[in-house]
């Protein structure tokens, strides 16, 4: 205890002192109430391993008795949530607060709850966010015989050592956090309200119930009824066999290698790809020049991009070499999404699970003339633009409110 730092690197100036070392069972109690009456509308399922906090099942009654609910553990609002048991490497005991209703919880997981006339509940639940808290459990986890698999203790889970500053600076604190939250939350907001619109008005604009017009107010032609055969032509990327040689690789001096992980769903190549391609590689594949357009055919299908920069593309890649119409890029990339947007919805589960290039070559799609092509795909892209300007907001928040949660805690 007495390593621990006991002043936070931030603080609001009118705060000063150290923080009272306590430990969590001093501020919490173990909640093992368990549902007699096996009479219950709603449960927290085991799905729920990243927190009640978003997540829950309905039952109706008769699926609920089904269920054998009667040896789960009572949940209500403002209780906090842990699962003491976890595997495959995943974070160690998540916890999280209910902020739904009522409802009960498998018993797997710990339920307890904050004695919220020493603490501050919104004070503790960000405290519970930081790295802070996943050392310790980290530290405490008891492995077995297996690294993968470990279990924490109620008894060394109440140990945990937890700085506390006065229920004022806890206010002053959580006060402040979730201005920063309520930020993330209209961003968040704005950038799924945005992503809406253009989704609505990309499918009104491909109909033509939505008709662009020249600049001097004239009307456009007609779009073209046409198969992407007969818009463009295409070939699939490639790559030495098998995978896996070092040989294929080279990370300091290699060229760009693009696979369906380093395509981005904005429709553009993430700034770096995952692998580089060794010279002795690449006569192996194909070379895909700046400015080109490739589509994801394995894999997560239908991602498209308008390439940034050379690079080579793998066999899970078709790349567009020539156009047999006349076609603006950054347009063809939204029609050839859409279609493939259209594809999915008609695919069992919404998920097409192959593309073959003979199928792409049928896909039906209407082309309108070039200069309404261009004026389409000027205001889609204006769109595009706002997306990601709010996205680097909301990113940036996020960054922001990490970075205090480590320096406003200690």
């Amino acid at each position: 205890m007495s390593e621990l730092r006991k002043i936070p690197k931030l603080r609001f100036e009118e705060f000063s002192g150290e923080w009272k070392v306590i430990s969590l069972g001093d501020i919490s109690f173990r909640s093992a109430k368990k549902n007699k009456d096996n009479h219950i509308d709603e449960v927290f399922t085991n799905s729920a391993v990243n927190g009640i906090v978003s997540q829950r099942d309905y039952f109706d009654k008769d699926i609920a008795n089904q269920n054998n609910l009667d040896g789960y553990y009572i949940v209500n609002k403002d209780d906090f949530v842990y699962n003491p048991r976890i595997s495959n490497f995943a974070p160690v005991g998540p916890l999280h607060r209910n902020h739904l209703g009522s409802g009960v919880m498998s018993p797997l997981y710990t339920v307890f709850k904050i004695k919220d006339e020493i603490v501050n509940l919104d004070f503790i639940e960000r405290y519970f966010h930081t790295t802070k808290w996943h050392r310790y459990m980290n530290n405490i986890a008891n492995y077995g015989a297996r690294s993968d698999r470990m279990n924490i203790t109620n008894s060394d889970f109440i140990k945990m050592p937890i700085l506390l500053p006065s229920k004022q600076e806890q206010e002053k604190i959580a006060s402040f956090l979730s201005a920063i939250d309520s930020s993330i939350e209209q961003l968040t907001k704005k950038e799924k309200l945005l992503r809406e619109y253009k989704k609505g008005v990309m499918q009104k604009i491909f109909s033509q119930e939505i008709r662009f017009k020249d600049d001097d107010g004239s009307e456009f032609p007609e779009w073209e009824n046409l198969t992407l055969g007969e818009v463009a032509k295409f070939r699939r990327g490639s790559f030495p066999q098998p995978y896996g040689l070092p040989k294929w690789y080279d990370d300091e001096n290699g060229l760009p290698f693009v696979q369906v992980f380093d395509v981005d769903d904005n429709m553009k190549l993430k700034p770096t790809t995952k692998n580089k391609i060794s010279r002795l590689a690449q006569p192996s594949s194909i070379f895909v020049e700046k400015g080109s357009i490739v589509l994801t055919i394995q894999g997560s299908i239908g991602r498209i991009a308008l390439t940034q920069y050379d690079a080579y593309a793998d066999r899970t890649l078709l790349i567009f070499t020539d156009y047999l119409k006349a076609i603006d890029k950054k347009f063809f990339i939204y029609i050839v999404y859409l279609l493939f947007e259209i594809e999915k919805r008609k695919a069992p589960g919404g998920t097409i699970k192959t593309i073959t290039k003979e199928a792409l070559t049928n896909f039906l799609l209407n082309l309108p003339c070039l200069k309404e092509q261009t004026k389409i795909a000027n205001f889609l892209l204006s769109i595009d633009t706002r997306i990601e300007q709010v996205t680097k907001q909301l990113n940036h928040t996020k960054e922001f409110k990490k970075a205090l949660l480590q320096k406003m805690f200690v």
